[in-house]
């Protein structure tokens, strides 16, 4: 597999990493999704790494600075279904990804990126819906 698959859902980007990255492909995702959230005005990223038993440094930076551009194309980023030991390799290595926000499901995420979309939008989401 050359590419991972990017999903567009409402005003969300949705990649689901289903192959072992490798610092290429890594690279092929930042500058695809980065082309896709400008190309689609995406407000939120959400990236499920359920599968990866394993991330390496350079895969951390590359999830870090995906996370870094699309804050300056105003996208949040969601990193949803971390396994236990990949948590537990990023602490080791001293990576706090900064400015990747995470949540243990992908329901969960969605739920962190809308509440996110309303809060800029200065909506009140805790108001009830008129009748």
């Amino acid at each position: 597999m050359d590419r991972i698959p990017i999903l567009k859902m409402s005003e969300f980007l949705i990649v689901t990493i289903q192959v072992d990255m490798h610092d290429r492909l890594a690279m092929i995702l930042q500058e695809d999704l980065t082309s896709q959230i400008a190309a689609t005005k995406a407000r939120g990223v959400l990236i499920d790494i359920s599968v990866l038993e394993m991330v390496d440094s350079f895969i951390g930076r590359i999830i870090g600075n995906i996370a870094a551009m699309s804050r300056i194309l105003d996208a949040e980023t969601v990193l949803v279904g971390m396994q236990p030991s990949v948590a537990i390799t990023l602490v080791e290595l001293g990576m706090s990804l900064p400015g990747v926000r995470t949540a243990l499901n992908v329901d969960k995420g969605m739920a962190l990126l809308r509440r996110s979309l309303g809060r800029d939008r200065g909506e009140d989401i805790h108001a009830s819906p008129e009748t």
